[in-house]
């Protein structure tokens, strides 16, 4: 693994990122943030020869710098949304979904939301993620879910769960980058930008 990887997820560590935001920040699945974070000198575990975890650091700041490419990429990604009907809220999935969601609402002419992963939330027995109370409300309305890249499925999956039990009605899932070749979550079609597939 990349050296300047380990060195980043120990600095956000140092300054109180959690795994699951460290995992964001980094576009790495949790288990890898997490390998990361036992690889830096300051980690008190003795054994760092388990071996990397099987990921893709995915690194979108030449797109994430600049509002005008945001704005074409959120343009592709509210087309791909719209082939599965008009969505009455586009959601983002914190952090990195926001941005992608904010001007995707404006684009479809839809009101925004903000979804909050349980990898975001303290660990409690029945917690899982949860819609923020400042932005629109999604029971019985037809929702478009938005993230940046899907590692695993684990935060679609949820999301799509949770906005089922509230009932919302998901349209779709779009992300960016899709790194795990998914196709649907909870009979959910997912839409991306780009997969990334591993051969071999």
């Amino acid at each position: 693994m990349n050296e300047k990887l380990v060195k980043k997820a120990q600095e956000l560590r140092h300054r109180g990122f959690t795994t699951g935001e460290i995992a964001d920040e980094l576009n790495v699945s949790k288990d890898t943030a997490r390998w990361l974070i036992l690889q830096g000198k300051d980690s008190k575990t003795e054994d760092k020869s388990e071996k990397a975890p099987v990921d893709f650091a995915i690194n979108w700041n030449s797109l994430g710098g600049s509002s005008i490419r945001m704005k074409y990429v959120s343009a592709a990604m509210a087309d791909m949304a719209l082939k599965y009907g008009e969505p009455d809220v586009i959601v983002g999935i914190t952090v990195s979904g926001i941005p992608f969601a904010t001007m995707m609402a404006e684009i479809v002419g839809a009101d925004i939301s903000v979804f909050h992963p349980i990898k975001h939330r303290k660990m409690e027995e029945d917690a899982k993620g949860a819609i923020s109370s400042n932005f629109a409300a999604v029971e019985g309305r037809n929702v478009v879910i938005v993230d940046d890249v899907i590692t695993s499925g684990k935060t679609i999956t949820e999301a799509a769960k949770v906005f089922k039990d509230l009932g919302a009605i998901p349209l779709a899932v779009v992300v960016l980058i899709d790194k795990a070749g998914i196709f649907d979550v909870e009979n959910v079609p997912v839409e991306s930008l780009i997969r990334v597939s591993r051969l071999g």
